[in-house]
């Protein structure tokens, strides 16, 4: 059951495409709440709207946003003509967006010969918080990136505050929402349809993949969103593209069980990616570095998929001199470094495999 609250708003905080930002008056109190504007249309202070305010008072990763559910004074709008594929399917909140592969669509043929990733890199993440170091260091090379953003968290792409700030700098060709997630330049029914997509409709030298804002855990090994990894780098190498893990590395996160190689990375690399995966990791002090290749021996890792090794620590200097605000599960580059270096090793092999050179591959001696 959902939590619903009663309120007026007051006055904008920010928008763009897709979303506004407001402070509320709820009975006393003024707070923060979030409408979508492919749901409302445009709000403006003054509006009486319904809020779904359950994940506030749970005290979950929203951000301390409420979320509109409706404009109580509204007289209705109509919807945009074209598409029939429905996201969010047999909700209250059914959205109905044009799908990439549907017939209505202007890439309908393309999408019904597409078939191959014709062997170019994606890189599968489990946190949203890796999406920007790896555009960032990505761009030594100019490569056109594109973004899949999964279902697996925030259905929205426009909640994504990274993904915003990289389509402004043009570190981004296009983004793609796949399964119920909505809003990407490009819409798809699926993981598959929607790598195609990014590779034959945006043109994508290099696709990263992960989910939006908000990872799912319960602290089992089985019950978390990002377990999706395994089943993404399953489809790139179906398609024909290269494979490549992005492993969630942390020394500063206090969990023991993302602690080093996070037990995410290690469930998903162990037990559910069917094939054979490139997984970069960074040059890092002797004691850490064994601690993770012990990890990943001990689950057999070393053999079953392509461990690279990159010592090159210049991710750091470039994240602190780009002027975006990276950060993972709170913490920036100072306090947890080696989260980022292993995306700055991640982005150095997928430099080496464009451009036609070997992986800096551990062996087991």
């Amino acid at each position: 059951m959902i939590e619903i609250k009663r309120g007026s708003l007051i006055r904008e905080l920010y928008s763009r495409p897709g979303i506004q930002a407001f402070m509320v008056q709820i009975q006393d109190n003024e707070e923060k709440c979030i409408s979508y504007t492919e749901y409302l249309g445009e709000l403006s202070p003054g509006d009486e709207v319904l809020l779904n305010t359950t994940a506030v008072s749970l005290e979950l990763g929203s951000g301390g946003y409420h979320f509109i559910i409706a404009k109580l004074n509204s007289r209705g709008h109509s919807m945009r003509a074209g598409g029939h594929i429905m996201k969010l399917r047999y909700t209250p909140m059914q959205i109905k967006v044009l799908s990439v592969e549907e017939q209505d669509s202007p890439y309908h043929e393309q999408m019904q010969d597409a078939d191959s990733l014709d062997k170019i890199p994606v890189l599968a993440g489990t946190l949203h918080s890796m999406l920007a170091p790896l555009c960032l260091e990505l761009q030594c090379i100019k490569a056109r990136i594109a973004y899949l953003m999964t279902d697996g968290a925030a259905l929205p792409i426009s909640f994504s505050n990274t993904v915003a700030e990289l389509k402004k700098r043009n570190m981004l060709v296009g983004t793609v929402t796949v399964g119920n997630a909505f809003g990407g330049d490009l819409e798809a029914v699926n993981v598959y349809s929607g790598l195609l997509a990014a590779r034959k409709v945006l043109n994508a030298d290099v696709i990263i993949v992960s989910m939006g804002p908000g990872i799912v855990g319960t602290g089992t090994r089985w019950g978390f969103t990002g377990i999706e990894q395994g089943e993404i780098l399953n489809a790139v190498d179906a398609l024909d593209g290269i494979p490549i893990a992005v492993p969630r590395v942390s020394f500063a996160d206090l969990r023991t069980r993302h602690y080093g190689l996070s037990h995410h990375t290690l469930t998903v690399l162990s037990r559910v990616c069917r094939i054979q995966a490139f997984v970069p990791l960074p040059m890092l002090e002797e004691v850490k570095m064994n601690y993770i290749l012990g990890q990943m021996q001990a689950e057999k890792l070393l053999e079953r998929h392509i461990v690279c090794v990159e010592d090159d620590e210049s991710i750091i200097n470039n994240i602190k001199n780009s002027a975006l605000a990276i950060s993972t599960m709170g913490r920036g580059v100072e306090e947890d470094k080696e989260f980022f270096l292993t995306l700055g090793a991640v982005a150095r092999t997928t430099v080496r495999l464009i451009n036609g050179e070997k992986a800096n591959r551990v062996y087991i001696v």
